[in-house]
């Protein structure tokens, strides 16, 4: 649609705006109690039964003397049939102003078209809200992507399968709440705002309190938090929690995120994979309706190429969530793709062999440990289809975890691995309160005012031995419903304002 016609339209629509107005007749409209859900209405239709319904206007066929329209409401779409005749003179006024995209509410009887297709009859017309501008065109939607992120309002009225995506998220994580409920988890709140920002390696953002006079972050995790609880006598207990990371933008990352976070007292790292798998592949079964994911995505560069129904260029993929999940240990998937002798040759020659033979990019100021875990992230983490538990992650990488008993060069820890990304970190938690100083020196470095005293003391106090783990809710999301994108599966991903 181009600017002068777009023009055109809201001239149109403002004309018909004031003649609402000089009739009387609000807008902006009012309350309309009684109404039904497009949903409620489909499951108890009863032929004859009067209903009140409201939504959006999204089509409209003239007949005529008479009319059907679609109304958009959340759950969905309902069509309408009037007749001008069978309304009263104000009514049939309003009804002559209305446009796509206005919203009205209206009461009749239910009946069955021809075509078989359940309706209400209208006996009552309400008008309740204006659109100033028009909706997408229904057939193309918004083409452009960023325009879909940046308006994804409009997004959400052109394009079902957003919705639906998005809609399938939230019914996500109300099943997780159930799911933990019923094996004695408690839902808990920490702070967002915290003096020292602790709980994971990431550069938070930073803002000040004007009346305590003092700079705080938005937390990177709730970790610290929620283990003071362990301490005060929660034995289980989860947060569904927004984490804010002052990072990179990228399919995978927006700075703003959500995260389920749990803790469960005399548990440990294996524990925690058993609840891991048995919670994902319950939400598979509960929101998709088996445990073996299929999906088209687009062709990469290289790949076999095939055809969609619609003529597209796409690859069918399929992940199978069927339990038990495979578990390797992280020094045996990295001999897996680096070689057998991967841990035996020296620093020098890792480096040499990960950036020559493996073809990794791999920057002079990594430490020899880092060069390592470019390996396993390049060539195992993102070729990674099916689920997979790495365990026994080198203590380097996970300071807030366990030691493990025979090797205390690793940590009691498990990375779930699905789709080519990590989905879920687990841990035996750390509860010595010497050991775990060290750590969080080792990894302060000179920075020493970003360990959390309030913490160390509390574990001084005594926390029980627990494991603990943490869940991308935006990744889980899609995993499961196939989006490509991160901002496929959040209503107002972070972007660039507009110039």
């Amino acid at each position: 649609m181009s600017s002068e016609e777009k023009i055109d339209q809201l001239e149109v629509r403002e004309e018909k705006r004031d003649a609402l107005r000089a009739s009387g007749i609000d807008p902006y409209g009012k309350a309309f109690p009684g109404t039904l859900s497009s949903q409620q209405v489909l499951d108890q239709f009863e032929e004859g039964k009067v209903v009140y319904f409201a939504g959006r206007i999204v089509s409209h066929r003239d007949m005529g003397k008479s009319h059907f329209i679609h109304l958009l409401d959340q759950a969905g779409k309902l069509q309408i049939y009037i007749k001008p005749k069978e309304l009263t003179e104000e009514e049939a006024e309003a009804f002559k102003q209305i446009d796509l995209g206005d919203f009205v509410g209206v009461s009749g009887k239910l009946f069955t078209t021809r075509t078989g297709e359940n309706t209400i009859h209208v006996e009552s017309f309400t008008f309740l809200s204006k659109a100033m501008r028009p909706l997408p065109a229904k057939w193309h939607g918004l083409a452009d992507v960023e325009q879909r992120y940046r308006q994804r309002y409009l997004d959400l009225i052109a394009n079902e399968e957003s919705k639906s995506v998005l809609t399938m998220r939230f019914r996500m994580i109300r099943e997780i709440r159930r799911f933990l409920e019923e094996r004695g988890f408690l839902e808990v709140e920490t702070p967002m705002m915290q003096a020292v920002a602790g709980g994971a390696a990431a550069e938070p953002f930073q803002t000040r309190h004007k009346a305590l006079g003092i700079d705080l972050y938005l937390r990177i995790a709730p970790e610290l938090y929620l283990k003071r609880l362990l301490v005060g006598g929660y034995d289980r207990v989860f947060e569904l929690n927004r984490n804010f990371r002052n990072e990179g933008i990228s399919r995978k990352h927006n700075p703003e995120f959500t995260m389920l976070e749990l803790y469960q007292a005399y548990s440990d790292y294996k524990g925690m994979a058993d609840l891991m798998e048995e919670l994902i592949s319950h939400l598979a079964l509960t929101l998709t309706g088996g445990t073996v994911l299929e999906f088209e995505r687009p062709i990469e560069e290289g790949e076999k190429r095939e055809k969609s129904e619609e003529g597209q260029e796409t690859k069918k993929q399929i992940i199978d969530l069927t339990t038990p999940w495979k578990r390797i240990r992280y020094h045996d998937a990295v001999r897996d793709v680096a070689g057998q002798d991967w841990f035996e040759l020296t620093p020098e020659q890792r480096r040499a062999k990960a950036s020559g033979e493996l073809g990794l990019e791999i920057l002079p100021e990594l430490e020899d440990f880092e060069v390592t875990n470019q390996v396993f992230e390049k060539l195992v983490e993102a070729k990674t289809v099916d689920p997979v538990f790495v365990t026994h992650l080198p203590k380097e990488l996970v300071p807030l975890a366990k030691q493990n008993a025979e090797n205390p060069e690793v940590v009691d820890v498990y990375e779930l691995l699905i789709n080519g990304q990590e989905i879920s970190p687990g841990y035996s938690e750390l509860n010595d309160p010497v050991v775990q100083r060290e750590r969080l020196l080792e990894q302060a470095g000179e920075e020493v005012q970003k360990l959390d005293e309030e913490f160390l003391t509390a574990l001084e106090h005594g926390m029980p031995p627990a494991g603990g783990l943490g869940l991308g809710i935006d990744r889980l999301a899609m995993l499961l419903s196939g989006a490509e994108s991160i901002r496929d599966v959040l209503f107002f991903p972070l972007l660039k304002p507009k110039a």
